[in-house]
């Protein structure tokens, strides 16, 4: 794909600013990572993390940002994945089960590109939804 695509602002690698992080679910990590990607089956978002005991996690998935729901292999956690570009400034991942939303996690181009907000939220059935928020700046060298 080119990269003259409107999600253009959004590829890169993204560092966790440990400090931004205002979570409500689980505790924040001791540092983390996003590539955002442009691969064959449109975006690609991979995200690795280290969590307070020092356990390194990470997890990949691709979607077209077309915000078209489409089999997501994710378990007992998911069936479902969108991608949605909402502006030229905001993405949107969602994750459905049987038909339901389940969790999204919001991308906010800040500052001019440089920065990467990113707000998750699970949707639970008591209708409550916590959320992690955290900053990322953009890794300017590889």
């Amino acid at each position: 794909m080119e990269h003259s695509k409107i999600y253009a602002d959004f590829l890169g690698i993204w560092e966790l600013e440990v400090e931004s992080c205002a979570y409500e679910q689980s505790e924040p990590p001791l540092d983390g990572h996003q590539i955002i990607s442009d691969g064959p089956d449109g975006l690609v978002i991979q995200m690795s993390w280290t969590d307070r005991q020092g356990e390194t996690y990470s997890h990949m998935f691709a979607g077209v940002p077309d915000g078209k729901a489409r089999p997501f292999a994710g378990g007992e956690l998911a069936d479902a994945l969108s991608v949605t570009l909402v502006s030229d400034t905001e993405l949107k991942v969602s994750a459905f089960l049987k038909g339901r939303e389940l969790m999204t996690a919001r991308y906010l181009l800040a500052e001019g590109g440089t920065h990467l907000d990113l707000i998750q939220a699970v949707h639970l059935p008591d209708g409550s939804t916590p959320a992690n928020v955290a900053r990322y700046q953009r890794r300017l060298h590889s």
